[in-house]
C-alpha cells in the first residue's frame, strides 16, 4: 500500500513516503512543491448555499505519467465541508452555476471524447452528463438567463480536403496566415441532437457573456487569433444571438480584461488598459450596453484591478492588486460612494464570484503560509473565511519569515520587494542571496505564496539561502504611470533596481555581496542573463529561464511584435539599431564570468529557443565561464508538465548551492541524482496499488464531506 498512498499528493509524501528523514519532514523541499494542490478557480452559487471549486492536482514525477495538474471538481458547503464530485485523472475548466442552482456546468474532455465538450452534474446526486459537443475543443461558454441554451467558443470544423492532403504528408504550415477564427456558436442543453448554430460575427472570439435579461451576447472580438491581436486589438461587442448581428462596439484601448453585464443588462463593465501604451490591462470601466464613452469608476487608483463583479444594478465590487497586498472594495456605477471592505493586506485575493443577491462571496486567495485556496465572504464579514486546506500536512512544515521590504533606488524612487529570510537565520551572520525576477515587466510579486517549480522561495530559504523578489519598476501594482517606467529603456533603471536591492541587502548585513545568484523567467530570464553578463561582477551564479539574449532577433522571432513594440520598447529595431544592440545581454557577453544555466522550451513561441542557443554558444566559445543550454521538448513558454518541472527546479537549486555555497568551479554533473523511493515510487518489480483513475461523482458522494471515494477498479 506505500506506492498508492504516496500517490495522494503532498499528504501522501510526507505520512507514508519512504526515504524522507525526520529532519526533512519538517522543512520545505522541492519534493514538497511538485506535489503541491492548489484552488485554481471558484464559482459562488446563485443562491448563495455553495461554492463550486477547481483543485489542481499535480502528477508525481517519475510516478504517473506526465502532464499538467489534474483538475477535478470540488463543492464547498461549509468551511472545511468540500466534497470532490468529478476527480482522478480529469482536467475540470471554466466552471459555472445553472440559474437555479441546481447543477454545475463545465468543460471537460473525459472518457471517450474526441474533444473538449459541456458537461453538467447535479449537485445533489447523479452522474455528470456531456450536453454539448463540437468537432473541435470548445474553449469557453455562457448559459442564457433561462439555462436551456448556451453560447460557445470554438474553432469551426477543420477542412476535411486538407485533413486527407495532411495523411498523405502534406503537412505544410503558412505562418500567421493558416489560421482559422475562434466562433460563436448557438447550442440548446436540452436537445443534444440539435446540431449548434454559428454566428457570423467579424474577427475571432474570446470573452463571451450572455445577457442576464435578454438575447444579447458580449463577445470581445480580435481581428485574427493570432495572439499579437489578442493581446492589443480585441474590442467589446453586443451581438444579438438570434442574428448575429452587432448592435453596438465598445472603443475600449488596448489591453483587455474580463467583461461582466450588469444585473439589469442596460450596461457592461469591463477591465481595461488605460491607453494603447498601458502595458497591462488594470483599470475598472463602465459603459452603457448601446455603446459610448467609457466611465473609470476608479480613476487614480494606485494598483490594478483584477477582478470584480456586479452587486446589484448600480453597484460594483472589485478586486485590486495594491502594492504587494490586495484589497476588496465597492464602488457606484458613476464612480461615486468608492468604499473599502478589506484594506490591503493578506490574503493576496485573486478572484470573486458574487451569489446573486450579492451578499456572498468568493475568493482564490493565497498567503504567505499557503498556496492558493478557497475563501468565503459574507455580507457583515470584517474578512473573508479560509474554507479549504487542500495540503493539509503542509501546516506542520517549518517556514521562514517573509517580509516586505521596501529601498531607495539609486535615482531616489522607492522600490518595493519581499524578503525570504533563511530559515534559523542568525543576526550579524551574512548568507548567500537568490534573486528571482518575475516576468513581464508588467507583473509583480504579491505578499502570498512565492515558492514554485521555478522561484525556490521556502526551499532555498530551508537550505540556508535569502530569497528576494524586487518589484521594479514597470511592474504592476502601483499604477498605470509606474508600471510605465521601464518603457523605451530596455535594461537601463529597471534593471539597476535589481543592483540596488541586492545593496541594500548586503548594507543591512544580512547578504554575502560575494555569494549573490539570480534566476528569472522570459523577462527575468533577460534580467538573468543580462546580471550575468553587463553586471557579471556582481552575481556568482545566474539560472536564466526562457530568457531574452538578443533584443535584435528577438523582435523579429516573437509572437507579440507590436505588444513589445506598443508597450515596451516603443521603438522598432530599424529605428535605433544600437540601441537594440546595447540593451542585448548577447552584446556584453565577452564581459561575463558569472557561471549560467540556461533553460528553454524547444516549443516556446514568445521567446524563441534560439535566444537561449546563441548566449549558450557565444559563451561556450569565448570559454570564459561555465555555461549549461537545456531544452526542454514539447514546452512552450514555461513549462507545463510534471517531470519538466520538476527536472527544471532540481537544476535550478543544483546549481545554485554548488556556485554560491559549494566547490564552484566546473559545473555538476548534468546527470541529476534520483532518489525515486523518496518520490514514492515503486523499484523496478513491485506492484502498483490503487493507481489514480476518474472517480465517479456517486462514489464521491458516498465518500462523505472531504473524504476521497474507496478504491475501485481502474477505468480505461
Amino acid at each position: 500500500m506505500r506506492a498508492a498512498r504516496c500517490m495522494l499528493g503532498l499528504a501522501g509524501y510526507l505520512a507514508f513516503c519512504p526515504g524522507v528523514g525526520a529532519e526533512e519532514k519538517h522543512v520545505w523541499t522541492l519534493e514538497h512543491v511538485a506535489a503541491l494542490r492548489s484552488v485554481s478557480e471558484a464559482a459562488m452559487a446563485p443562491d448563495g448555499s455553495a461554492v463550486a471549486f477547481v483543485l489542481q492536482v499535480p502528477r508525481i514525477p517519475y510516478k504517473d505519467e506526465d502532464g499538467p495538474a489534474w483538475r477535478e471538481l470540488h463543492v464547498a458547503e461549509a468551511a472545511r465541508q468540500a466534497r470532490p464530485y468529478v476527480a482522478g485523472k480529469v482536467s475540470v475548466g471554466d466552471i459555472a452555476w445553472t440559474p437555479d442552482s441546481s447543477a454545475i456546468v463545465f468543460l471537460a474532455k473525459r472518457e471517450g471524447d474526441e474533444h473538449r465538450a459541456v458537461y453538467l452534474i447535479p449537485v445533489r446526486g447523479g452522474e455528470a452528463q456531456r450536453k454539448v459537443t463540437h468537432e473541435e475543443d470548445i474553449e469557453a461558454f455562457s448559459l442564457s438567463p433561462d439555462g436551456h441554451r448556451i453560447a460557445f467558443l470554438a474553432r469551426p470544423p477543420r477542412d476535411k480536403k486538407k485533413k486527407k492532403l495532411e495523411e498523405k504528408g502534406f503537412r505544410v504550415e503558412v505562418y500567421e496566415e493558416d489560421w482559422r477564427p475562434v466562433k460563436v456558436y448557438i447550442a440548446s442543453l436540452d436537445d443534444a441532437a440539435a446540431k449548434p448554430r454559428v454566428l457570423d460575427l467579424p474577427g475571432s472570439a474570446s470573452e463571451l457573456h450572455w445577457s442576464p435579461v435578454d438575447d444579447r451576447l458580449v463577445v470581445a472580438l480580435a481581428p485574427t487569433p493570432l495572439i499579437d491581436d489578442h493581446y492589443m486589438r480585441r474590442k467589446v461587442h453586443v451581438v444579438d444571438a438570434g442574428s448575429g448581428r452587432v448592435l453596438a462596439r465598445l472603443d475600449n484601448p488596448g489591453k483587455l480584461g474580463p467583461v461582466a453585464w450588469s444585473p439589469d443588462g442596460r450596461s457592461l463593465a469591463f477591465i481595461s488598459a488605460a491607453d494603447l501604451h498601458d502595458p497591462r490591462e488594470g483599470r475598472l470601466v463602465v459603459a452603457s450596453a448601446s455603446g459610448g464613452p467609457l466611465t473609470d469608476v476608479l480613476p487614480g487608483f494606485a494598483g490594478h484591478v483584477i477582478a470584480f463583479a456586479w452587486q446589484d444594478a448600480d453597484t460594483l465590487l472589485y478586486v485590486g492588486h495594491e502594492g504587494v497586498g490586495s484589497v476588496f472594495g465597492e464602488v457606484r456605477r458613476d464612480g461615486s460612494a468608492r468604499k473599502t471592505i478589506v484594506a490591503a493586506g493578506e490574503p493576496i485575493l485573486n478572484s470573486l464570484s458574487l451569489s446573486r443577491d450579492g451578499r456572498r462571496a468568493a475568493f482564490v486567495a493565497d498567503s504567505p503560509a499557503h498556496p492558493a485556496e478557497l475563501y468565503v465572504m459574507a455580507h457583515g464579514d470584517r474578512a473573508p473565511a479560509r474554507w479549504t486546506t487542500t495540503n493539509p500536512e503542509a501546516e506542520s512544515l517549518r517556514r521562514a519569515l517573509q517580509e516586505v521590504v521596501r529601498y531607495r533606488a539609486r535615482d531616489g524612487l522607492e522600490i518595493e520587494g519581499l524578503l525570504i529570510r533563511p530559515l534559523d537565520a542568525r543576526a550579524g551572520q551574512r548568507y548567500p542571496l537568490i534573486l528571482v525576477v518575475h516576468g513581464g515587466p508588467e507583473a509583480h510579486y504579491s505578499n502570498g505564496w512565492l515558492t514554485s517549480y521555478a522561484a525556490p522561495g521556502q526551499v532555498a530559504a530551508a537550505r540556508g539561502f535569502a530569497v528576494f523578489y524586487p518589484n521594479y519598476r514597470g511592474s504592476t501594482g502601483r499604477g498605470v504611470a509606474f508600471s510605465k517606467l521601464h518603457q523605451g529603456d530596455y535594461a537601463g533603471r529597471e534593471f539597476d533596481d535589481l543592483v540596488d536591492g541586492v545593496d541594500y541587502l548586503v548594507a543591512q548585513g544580512l547578504v554575502d555581496a560575494k555569494r549573490v545568484g539570480v534566476t528569472g523567467g522570459s523577462y527575468g530570464g533577460f534580467a538573468t542573463a543580462w546580471c550575468a553578463t553587463r553586471y557579471s561582477e556582481r552575481f556568482a551564479a545566474a539560472v536564466m529561464f526562457v530568457g531574452i539574449a538578443d533584443h535584435v532577433s528577438k523582435a523579429g522571432t516573437t509572437d507579440i511584435p507590436w505588444e513589445m513594440y506598443l508597450v515596451h520598447a516603443r521603438r522598432w529595431p530599424w529605428e535605433a539599431w544600437d540601441w537594440f544592440r546595447e540593451r542585448s545581454p548577447l552584446y556584453h557577453v565577452e564581459q561575463a564570468r558569472t557561471p549560467i544555466l540556461i533553460a528553454h522550451g524547444k516549443e516556446d513561441p514568445r521567446v524563441h529557443p534560439s535566444q537561449s542557443l546563441a548566449l549558450y554558444r557565444y559563451l561556450k566559445v569565448l570559454e570564459r565561464t561555465p555555461v549549461r543550454l537545456v531544452f526542454y521538448p514539447g514546452e512552450g513558454h514555461g513549462n507545463r508538465r510534471a517531470a519538466t518541472r520538476y527536472d527544471f527546479s532540481r537544476r535550478l537549486m543544483q546549481w545554485m548551492e554548488h556556485y554560491l555555497q559549494g566547490p564552484g568551479g566546473a559545473p555538476p554533473p548534468y546527470e541529476l541524482e534520483l532518489d525515486l523511493r523518496a518520490l514514492g515510487v515503486e523499484e523496478e518489480g513491485e506492484e502498483e496499488e490503487n493507481p489514480q483513475r476518474e472517480q465517479d461523482p456517486r462514489e464521491a458522494a458516498a465518500a462523505g464531506p472531504g473524504q476521497r471515494a474507496p478504491a475501485a477498479p481502474a477505468r480505461r
